[in-house]
């Protein structure tokens, strides 16, 4: 299922799933009390139908069976007609790993490429970062996934507009793969980890890169590199782990209908289960958490000293789960229309 969270005409939030076409949403609170003649309080939001388990994700099955069966009087709605939000418009936590290899490699790259660039020696300055070895994937990496902890309260869904950060003149997309925690646990072993996640959703880790370079070389973050209102982009919906294999799914990014970046999740250095079995070391992991996969090989702009400016629109696209379209605005603060 194709699981989303949306806004009924009078503003309430609502679960739904979308139709095999995509067309429209079946309300699944709605259908299941048409279908039973009774409510249940584990189809009352998202998080609410992670946290009930298996037995809440069959009564959503029922209900969108029952829906594509002919019921639709007040139990569906066309989907161009509702306003999506975020799968989960508040996470119970965001946890963002690093584990493409091509990515960090890229990265590096460029950061010692903006740093030569914006010396009075370029060529001095590019030749010396080279040697202090800014080029070399330190083999710590390679080790376990390493994370940092995101924004769950600045989240947004799609088609909303991401707000420039007032501090930064250099804004960049992040295409991520999303894997939302539907089973609580701790100390899992690595085989074990993709048995505690519900779905996958697109991550745009937006990032304002100055802010981030200049921040890190206190050996600390990132923090407002990534910190800012609307920062953390997902949806537009959450497709079950039962109907996707989060290995070998294509990527890709597109700046104003341009593609900028195309790359696999195959590539991840390291899994899902791999990051699951680190997080959940003497720590307990929540329904409702998302761990982000980090950026794929290629998959921002920084890698391709191409960044973002007002106006573009955003299109991150992953097999299996959708198109996540955003527009970045600038001179706006969060609540103004």
């Amino acid at each position: 299922m194709k699981l989303v969270t949306y806004l009924d005409e009078l503003g309430a939030q609502r679960v739904g799933a979308l139709h095999r076409d995509g067309t429209r949403i079946a309300d699944l609170a709605a259908a299941h009390r048409a279908r039973t003649g009774t409510a249940t309080p584990s189809l009352a939001s998202l998080l609410d139908l992670i946290e009930g388990g298996a037995a809440a994700l069959d009564d959503a099955r029922a209900a969108l069976a029952f829906v594509e069966e002919g019921a639709s009087e007040g139990v569906s709605v066309a989907r161009d007609a509702v306003r999506l939000l975020a799968p989960l418009p508040r996470p119970v936590q965001i946890r963002d790993f690093l584990c493409f290899e091509e990515h960090l490699k890229g990265s590096q790259r460029a950061a010692v490429e903006l740093m030569a660039r914006s010396s009075p020696d370029p060529q001095a300055t590019r030749k010396a970062l080279v040697a202090a070895g800014r080029l070399e994937v330190p083999p710590i990496w390679y080790e376990f996934p390493a994370y940092y902890k995101g924004n769950r309260m600045s989240v947004i869904g799609p088609d909303e507009d991401v707000l420039w950060p007032a501090y930064s003149q250099m804004l960049d997309y992040e295409l991520e793969l999303g894997a939302v925690i539907g089973t609580a646990g701790k100390d899992i072993p690595a085989e074990k980890g993709r048995d505690h996640i519900f779905g996958y959703t697109i991550f745009n880790d937006v990032s304002a890169r100055d802010e981030q370079t200049r921040e890190m070389q206190a050996m600390l973050g990132p923090c407002k590199g990534k910190d800012f209102d609307t920062g953390n982009v997902f949806g537009p919906c959450i497709t079950t782990a039962d109907e996707i294999d989060p290995n070998g799914l294509t990527m890709i990014a597109r700046v104003n209908g341009e593609e900028w970046s195309r790359g696999s999740s195959g590539a991840m250095y390291h899994s899902f289960g791999d990051c699951i079995a680190h997080a959940s070391r003497s720590e307990t992991i929540h329904p409702g958490e998302i761990f982000g996969s980090g950026t794929v090989g290629g998959g921002c702009g920084l890698e391709q000293l191409r960044f973002l400016s007002p106006g573009d629109v955003i299109e991150l696209e992953i097999d299996g789960i959708g198109v996540l379209r955003n527009r970045i605005v600038r001179g706006r603060t969060a609540g103004e229309e």
